[in-house]
């Protein structure tokens, strides 16, 4: 019990240390002082954080809200299901429009990956 307490201390500092970075990192950003390339992965680790703590969240409150036995893991696919759908009717949008030109590459990588996902969701249906 004390190694966990120890541990949630130690996260804890972690965390805190994260925000007064990121803080820190705002005024940098805003100035157009990073990269293109560095802020695409850097928002991308963002978000995966701010999701991984989405759902952390969510599944600790579960069991208090609903008496669920929700896992972090289900929240998180939750999340990404909510996010796709966003990302997919974006996406239609684009293709719809005439002055967006798409990469044949990238659309080809994603149609197959939306076959191969269509098939596995008709289990969920």
């Amino acid at each position: 019990m004390e190694c966990e307490v120890t541990a949630e201390r130690g996260i804890a500092k972690q965390v805190t240390r994260a925000i007064t970075e990121l803080e820190a990192l705002q005024e940098p950003i805003l100035a157009g002082e990073v990269a293109p390339d560095v802020l695409v992965e850097f928002r991308d680790a963002l978000n995966r954080v701010r999701n991984s703590a989405w759902a952390a969240q969510q599944s600790a409150a579960a069991p208090l809200i609903e008496n669920g036995t929700s896992t972090v893991a289900s929240f998180l696919a939750a999340e990404r299901i909510r996010a796709a759908y966003q990302l997919c009717r974006s996406i239609q949008e684009d293709v719809r429009r005439d002055d967006v030109e798409l990469q044949k590459g990238s659309v080809a990588e994603l149609y197959g990956v939306a076959q191969s996902l269509v098939e596995e969701l008709k289990e969920w249906l």
